[in-house]
């Protein structure tokens, strides 16, 4: 898939390329809007991400120039958008076909989740992970402990990420580490989503940097409670920015 970036700074671009090329898309990026549109049915891009703090004009003619023939469902249009951008700009960018908005400081978890999410609601992502990652920022959320099968020892820690499949946490300490090995089962697991608690049965995929687990089982009422709590996880963050 081709993905088509309009954007001056080479630090962005980096970031974009970090945080897109493993969804399985080729990048293909433009520092002048007049020479994208130029070569746009040659390249047949499958999204276009347009940075609105370089071009502050030249946006809503790229978006103009690509709606008339394509419609959000053939090309979605997403924007990058500096701290001056106004939600006067983001209701005319809407009404005229943007696909979404996204702020350029891609260094923020939240920021790439939401970029991720919007490529998620309009493609059939060839991704090379399994299901979508989400950061949590808000540590009372979600929390964890496993207990090691060597020892007994506790393990709790600051959850990082979470998907259907899988977390990767912090542990609070490393004293009781020494002794798990990848590919380790996990049976006694407790999860914290929200106010709900979940049992899974886990296997060992990394214990450093950070310590990661894939979910091998869980209870049916459990993978509900998971479930729905990721779902509403889209909600929420639209729910934050509004309130910023």
């Amino acid at each position: 898939m081709k993905l088509l970036v309009i954007l001056g700074s080479d630090e962005i671009l980096s970031l974009l390329s970090q945080n897109i090329k493993p969804l399985g898309f080729d990048l293909i990026r433009y520092q002048y809007v007049l020479k994208a549109m130029d070569n746009i049915e040659e390249i047949e891009p499958s999204t276009i991400i347009i940075s609105a703090k370089d071009f502050p004009r030249h946006w809503k003619v790229l978006v103009q120039f690509v709606r008339y023939a394509h419609s959000k469902a053939e090309c979605p249009i997403i924007i990058l958008k500096g701290p001056n951008f106004t939600m006067e700009e983001a209701s005319k960018a809407f009404y005229m076909g943007v696909s979404g908005i996204v702020s350029e400081d891609l260094t923020k978890p939240s920021e790439v989740d939401q970029l991720q999410r919007l490529l998620s609601r309009y493609l059939q992502l060839e991704e090379k992970r399994r299901n979508n990652r989400y950061h949590i920022e808000d540590p009372k959320e979600v929390g964890i402990c496993v207990v090691n099968p060597v020892n007994k020892a506790l393990i709790p820690g600051e959850v990082k990420t979470i998907s259907s499949t899988g977390i990767s946490f912090l542990p609070e300490s490393t004293a009781n580490l020494d002794t798990l090995e990848e590919n380790m089962e996990l049976a006694e697991c407790s999860l914290r989503i929200g106010e709900d608690f979940i049992t899974p049965i886990c296997r060992v995929v990394r214990t450093s940097p950070d310590m990661s687990l894939e979910f091998i089982f869980l209870p049916d009422v459990d993978r509900i409670l998971l479930d729905n709590y990721l779902e509403a996880l889209p909600m929420q963050a639209r729910k934050e920015k509004k309130a910023e």
